[in-house]
């Protein structure tokens, strides 16, 4: 590291306290004390898993439409891609901003609205592009046969395309879900509750046991959310893609290619 940034870093570690240790967070989070009231770890987690799901959902009715559509038809694509990175190169923080300078900080139905907004704004690209990948990705000799047995559009769409696009497809939910999960830490900034309350706290008073409990607390749902669709996203694959994902995973293991001659 440099010169520059060693006073920084001294000074850092300086202003944690003495007692900070992984003993005193375990004490922490094991605390009753933390466990109830309207402050307490449970009230805080519905906080943020009600803004996180609204979020996504919303996130959901408006982009996977879009995505289907431009995939199913196969054009408009470019735009799309290319209009949903640019949404991702938008920092999160800097719509947050944006969203109380014209909102305020105010509520709906429980909801802070300038975090909401950002929120869907950060999982509205993922979903947009998986969509359109997967289903733009569909073999077209699928497509072909399916019109060859007499299948209308929106059949091929219903009972060829969307089983076929669904992995990436959900792969795209759960990726905006996680970011979403994670990011939404940064709303407490505004007064929106959920777990980035403890972190935001305990900076103001320098409270870095509570800090360090509040990002474990972030870090854990965002895992458990990350291998609960996971396991939501193989559920809902089809029998066959997931055998021929498979396969594909072992031909490209070293060695695979290697077939044994038959004696």
């Amino acid at each position: 590291m440099g010169e520059g940034g060693e006073p920084h870093v001294s000074a850092f570690l300086a202003a944690v306290p003495a007692p900070f240790s992984v003993a005193s967070v375990v004490r922490w989070l094991t605390a009753a004390a933390h466990w109830h009231g309207r402050a307490g770890i449970p009230r805080r987690l519905v906080e943020h898993l009600t803004m996180s799901g609204a979020a996504v959902l919303t996130a959901l009715v408006l982009a996977l439409p879009v995505g289907l559509v431009l995939g199913h038809l196969r054009r408009g694509g470019f735009l799309a891609v290319n209009v949903s990175n640019v949404g991702r190169a938008i920092p999160s923080f800097a719509i947050l901003v944006v969203a109380v300078q014209l909102l305020g900080i105010r509520e709906v139905l429980g909801i802070n609205r300038p975090a909401y907004i950002a929120l869907v704004a950060l999982a509205v690209p993922p979903v947009v592009t998986n969509t359109y990948v997967a289903m733009a990705g569909v073999d077209d000799e699928l497509r072909e046969a399916a019109r060859g047995m007499g299948m209308t559009g929106r059949q091929v769409l219903v009972r060829v395309e969307l089983p076929a696009a669904v992995p990436l497809v959900m792969a795209g939910v759960r990726t905006a879900a996680v970011q979403v999960v994670a990011t939404a830490t940064l709303a407490a900034v505004v007064g929106s509750g959920g777990l980035g309350v403890f972190i935001t706290a305990g900076l103001a008073q320098r409270d870095f046991v509570q800090v360090t409990a509040g990002a474990l607390l972030v870090a854990a749902l965002s895992v458990l959310t990350d291998l609960s669709l996971g396991a939501v996203q193989r559920a809902v694959t089809p029998t066959g893609l997931s055998s021929a994902a498979r396969s594909a995973r072992a031909a490209a293991l070293p060695g695979a290619g290697a077939a044994v001659e038959p004696v």
